[in-house]
C-alpha cells in the first residue's frame, strides 16, 4: 500500500483505462456478477471508472463504502471537514477517538483496510466555483453529497460545462431527494431550480436537524444509481425523487 503526497493510495498501479478482472474479482464480487443485467462486463465497466464524491460526511460515508465495496476501480473524495462529535450518530465511517482527524484522511484508511478500490484519492481542500474545475476534471462521475447551495451550484455549474454526470441528493429531518443530473443530454440542477434560494431562507440539518438513518437510507439510493449510470444501466433522467420516510411516500416528479 502506497500513498504518495497528493494524498493517493493504491495497490494496483496500473492505470484504471486498462484494468481487467483478475481471479481475485471474480472470487470478491460473483455474487454481484450473477445479476444478468451485470456480469463480468458490468463489473469490468465498474473497475475502469473513475468516481469523484464530493463530501465525506452523512451522505459520503455510505456512498464511498459501497462503491469500493462493489469495485469501482478508481474512487475519489474531497472534504476540507475534520471530524466532530456531533458527526458520529449518521457518519459511520468514523468512531469518537477520530474526533479531530481529517475525514478524508481517516475514510481513506477504512476504505483501504477493508480492501478498497484498487486506487483512492483523497483531496482535503474546500471546493468552489474557482477550482471546481480544476478539482472535477477527468472523472467518469461526480456524486454531490454536500449540504449547501453554493457548493451544489458549483458543481453543478462545472460539471455541465466538463459533460460529467452528476447524481445528486439532499436530506433534511424525514425527507430526502434524489436526482441525475447531465446524464446522455439530461437537464442539470439550474434546469431544476433556475437560482440558490437566498441565504438563510432554506432550512438545513444544523438548523433544523436529521435523523441518524436518513443520510444511509438515501446515500445508498445515490450509490445504486451511481453504479447503475457505471454500468450503462437505466437510470433517473430529468426526475426529481421526494422521499419522505415518516409516512413512506415516495413521488417522482419530472422537469
Amino acid at each position: 500500500m502506497y500513498q504518495d503526497p497528493s494524498g493517493t493510495i493504491t495497490d494496483k498501479p496500473e492505470a484504471t483505462d486498462h484494468a481487467q478482472l483478475t481471479k481475485e474479482d471474480f472470487m470478491l464480487y460473483g455474487r454481484q456478477m450473477l445479476v444478468p443485467e451485470i456480469g463480468a462486463e458490468g463489473q469490468l465497466k465498474l473497475a475502469r471508472s473513475k468516481v469523484m464524491v464530493i463530501g465525506a460526511g452523512g451522505l459520503g460515508c455510505p456512498i464511498l463504502q459501497y462503491l469500493s465495496g462493489a469495485g469501482v476501480g478508481h474512487l475519489a473524495c474531497i472534504d476540507f471537514d475534520h471530524i466532530e462529535i456531533h458527526n458520529l450518530h449518521r457518519q459511520i465511517l468514523y468512531r469518537p477517538d477520530q474526533t479531530g482527524q481529517l475525514k478524508v484522511q481517516v475514510a481513506a484508511d477504512v476504505l483501504a483496510a477493508r480492501r478498497g478500490p484498487g486506487r483512492f484519492e483523497w483531496k482535503n481542500e474546500k471546493l468552489t466555483r474557482e477550482n471546481a474545475g480544476r478539482l472535477l476534471s477527468g472523472y467518469d462521475l461526480v456524486i454531490d453529497g454536500t449540504d449547501n447551495f453554493p457548493t451544489r451550484y458549483a458543481v453543478s455549474d462545472s460539471c455541465r460545462t466538463l459533460k460529467i454526470p452528476v447524481v445528486y441528493g439532499s436530506i433534511l429531518g424525514f425527507e430526502g431527494q434524489l436526482a441525475v443530473f447531465g446524464h446522455k443530454g439530461g437537464k442539470t440542477l439550474r434546469d431544476l431550480f433556475p437560482e440558490p434560494p437566498k441565504p438563510g431562507s432554506a432550512p438545513n440539518c444544523a438548523e433544523n436537524g436529521v435523523l441518524a438513518t436518513l443520510p444511509g437510507i438515501i446515500g445508498l439510493l445515490m450509490a445504486q444509481e451511481s453504479l447503475k449510470l457505471l454500468m450503462d444501466l437505466p437510470v433517473l433522467h430529468n426526475q426529481l425523487v421526494l422521499f419522505n420516510t415518516l409516512n413512506w411516500q415516495w413521488r417522482t416528479l419530472s422537469f
